[in-house]
Protein backbone atom coordinates (compact mmCIF):
# COMPACT_ATOMS: atom_id res chain seq x y z
CA UNK A 1 0.00 0.00 0.00
CA UNK A 2 1.45 4.02 -1.11
CA UNK A 3 -0.40 6.68 -0.81
CA UNK A 4 0.08 10.47 -1.32
CA UNK A 5 -0.72 13.35 0.82
CA UNK A 6 -3.18 13.87 -2.44
CA UNK A 7 -4.48 10.09 -2.13
CA UNK A 8 -5.67 11.46 1.80
CA UNK A 9 -7.00 14.67 0.73
CA UNK A 10 -9.04 13.24 -2.41
CA UNK A 11 -10.94 10.81 0.64
CA UNK A 12 -11.40 13.69 2.90
CA UNK A 13 -13.19 15.43 -0.20
CA UNK A 14 -15.18 12.36 -0.27
CA UNK A 15 -15.66 12.35 2.68
CA UNK A 16 -17.28 16.08 2.91
CA UNK A 17 -19.33 14.98 -0.41
CA UNK A 18 -21.02 11.68 2.09
CA UNK A 19 -21.23 14.63 4.70
CA UNK A 20 -23.56 16.86 2.01
CA UNK A 21 -25.60 13.20 1.47
CA UNK A 22 -26.14 13.16 4.86
CA UNK A 23 -27.47 16.47 4.53
CA UNK A 24 -29.95 15.28 2.20
CA UNK A 25 -30.92 12.33 4.27
CA UNK A 26 -28.79 9.94 2.76
CA UNK A 27 -26.17 7.96 4.47
CA UNK A 28 -24.78 5.31 2.06
CA UNK A 29 -22.60 7.77 0.60
CA UNK A 30 -20.89 8.48 3.78
CA UNK A 31 -21.43 4.63 4.72
CA UNK A 32 -19.55 3.23 1.69
CA UNK A 33 -16.54 5.43 2.44
CA UNK A 34 -15.61 3.47 5.73
CA UNK A 35 -13.63 0.70 6.19
CA UNK A 36 -15.32 -2.73 5.80
CA UNK A 37 -13.46 -3.72 8.87
CA UNK A 38 -15.84 -4.21 11.73
CA UNK A 39 -13.51 -1.79 13.85
CA UNK A 40 -15.21 1.04 12.77
CA UNK A 41 -17.04 3.60 15.17
CA UNK A 42 -18.90 7.04 15.33
CA UNK A 43 -20.22 9.05 18.11
CA UNK A 44 -23.26 11.88 16.83
CA UNK A 45 -25.52 14.07 18.95
CA UNK A 46 -28.15 11.83 18.07
CA UNK A 47 -26.97 8.76 20.72
CA UNK A 48 -24.03 7.12 21.99
CA UNK A 49 -20.92 5.44 20.21
CA UNK A 50 -21.71 3.12 17.57
CA UNK A 51 -19.38 0.05 17.01
CA UNK A 52 -19.29 -1.80 14.33
CA UNK A 53 -20.39 -2.17 10.27
CA UNK A 54 -23.99 -2.92 11.83
CA UNK A 55 -24.30 -0.07 14.21
CA UNK A 56 -22.56 2.20 12.68
CA UNK A 57 -24.44 1.64 9.32
CA UNK A 58 -27.65 2.26 11.68
CA UNK A 59 -26.48 5.70 13.61
CA UNK A 60 -25.70 7.21 10.40
CA UNK A 61 -28.91 5.91 9.02
CA UNK A 62 -30.84 7.80 12.10
CA UNK A 63 -28.74 10.60 11.93
CA UNK A 64 -29.56 11.48 8.20
CA UNK A 65 -33.34 10.62 8.94
CA UNK A 66 -33.09 14.08 10.43
CA UNK A 67 -31.82 16.14 7.94
CA UNK A 68 -33.79 17.07 4.30
CA UNK A 69 -32.97 19.67 1.56
CA UNK A 70 -29.63 20.09 2.72
CA UNK A 71 -26.32 21.34 1.93
CA UNK A 72 -22.86 21.53 3.15
CA UNK A 73 -21.57 25.08 3.35
CA UNK A 74 -18.63 25.26 4.16
CA UNK A 75 -15.05 23.26 5.92
CA UNK A 76 -12.52 24.97 8.29
CA UNK A 77 -10.14 22.71 8.58
CA UNK A 78 -8.45 22.88 12.17
CA UNK A 79 -5.65 20.28 12.03
CA UNK A 80 -4.65 17.28 10.07
CA UNK A 81 -2.18 14.74 11.44
CA UNK A 82 -0.69 12.15 9.24
CA UNK A 83 1.33 8.96 9.65
CA UNK A 84 1.54 6.84 6.52
CA UNK A 85 -1.21 5.03 7.57
CA UNK A 86 -3.57 6.71 9.52
CA UNK A 87 -4.74 10.43 9.54
CA UNK A 88 -7.14 11.99 11.75
CA UNK A 89 -8.71 15.36 10.20
CA UNK A 90 -10.17 18.24 12.74
CA UNK A 91 -12.71 20.11 11.20
CA UNK A 92 -15.86 22.83 11.75
CA UNK A 93 -18.39 21.56 9.15
CA UNK A 94 -20.91 24.04 8.20
CA UNK A 95 -24.31 22.64 7.26
CA UNK A 96 -27.62 24.20 6.20
CA UNK A 97 -30.29 22.29 6.60
CA UNK A 98 -34.18 21.19 7.59
CA UNK A 99 -33.75 19.18 10.73
CA UNK A 100 -36.46 17.34 12.48
CA UNK A 101 -39.26 17.85 9.46
CA UNK A 102 -38.78 21.83 10.16
CA UNK A 103 -40.26 23.65 7.04
CA UNK A 104 -37.45 26.21 7.51
CA UNK A 105 -33.87 25.02 6.95
CA UNK A 106 -31.08 25.75 9.75
CA UNK A 107 -27.60 26.30 9.97
CA UNK A 108 -25.58 23.97 12.01
CA UNK A 109 -21.76 24.34 12.71
CA UNK A 110 -20.27 20.62 13.82
CA UNK A 111 -17.33 20.28 15.24
CA UNK A 112 -15.51 17.11 13.69
CA UNK A 113 -12.80 14.99 13.99
CA UNK A 114 -12.26 11.94 11.42
CA UNK A 115 -9.79 9.43 11.79
CA UNK A 116 -9.00 7.27 8.16
CA UNK A 117 -7.00 4.46 7.73
CA UNK A 118 -5.17 3.29 4.51
CA UNK A 119 -6.29 0.06 3.67
CA UNK A 120 -5.66 -1.81 0.10
CA UNK A 121 -8.42 0.11 -1.99
CA UNK A 122 -7.16 3.76 -0.33
CA UNK A 123 -7.97 5.49 2.72
CA UNK A 124 -11.01 4.69 4.60
CA UNK A 125 -13.18 6.50 7.57
CA UNK A 126 -12.94 4.54 10.47
CA UNK A 127 -14.02 6.72 12.92
CA UNK A 128 -15.93 10.15 12.83
CA UNK A 129 -17.25 11.74 15.75
CA UNK A 130 -19.56 15.23 15.35
CA UNK A 131 -20.92 17.41 17.80
CA UNK A 132 -22.43 20.96 17.80
CA UNK A 133 -20.04 22.45 20.41
CA UNK A 134 -18.17 24.61 18.60
CA UNK A 135 -18.07 27.84 21.34
CA UNK A 136 -17.12 27.98 24.64
CA UNK A 137 -19.11 26.77 27.58
CA UNK A 138 -19.64 27.55 31.02
CA UNK A 139 -18.36 24.85 33.60
CA UNK A 140 -21.79 24.97 34.75
CA UNK A 141 -23.33 23.19 31.72
CA UNK A 142 -20.82 20.24 31.41
CA UNK A 143 -21.65 18.89 35.01
CA UNK A 144 -24.98 17.28 35.02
Amino acid sequence: MTSTPQDLEEAIEASRAGVAAVANGDHTVIMSQYSEADDITIGNPFGPFAKGRQATDATIANAAARYADGELNGVDRVSLHATDTLAAVVEVEHIRAKLGGAAEPSEVSLRVTTVFRLEPDGWKIVHRHADPITSPRATESLVS
